[in-house]
């Protein structure tokens, strides 16, 4: 038999697919973001760009951003009574409303 694989992506088929609306070019702006530290962010995962893309289980929890790693920036994140560390670029944030 086979082993299966398991990647960074697996099971991610239906969590990082792009609706029709989504799909193509994204737009510059959305690397050139910027947050200030201690702004809550949403992370939302763009799959079509996978430089600085957090682990998928990250996907659609909120954190607040701690500091800056070259482009990317660091968000702590709680993942049920601990807090954890995610770094990612600006395309994968959203800013908190």
């Amino acid at each position: 038999m086979v082993v299966r694989s398991k990647g960074f992506r697996s099971k991610t088929r239906s969590k990082l697919a792009r609706r029709a609306s989504e799909k193509g070019l994204t737009p510059v702006t959305h690397s050139l973001r910027s947050f200030d530290e201690g702004s809550k962010v949403n992370i939302n995962i763009n799959s079509s760009i996978h430089k600085g893309m957090p682990h998928p289980r990250f996907q659609g929890f909120t954190g607040t951003v701690v500091g800056k790693q070259g482009t990317a920036f660091i968000v702590s994140v709680r993942v049920g009574g601990l807090m954890k560390t995610v770094i990612a670029r600006p395309e994968h944030l959203k800013a908190n409303a």
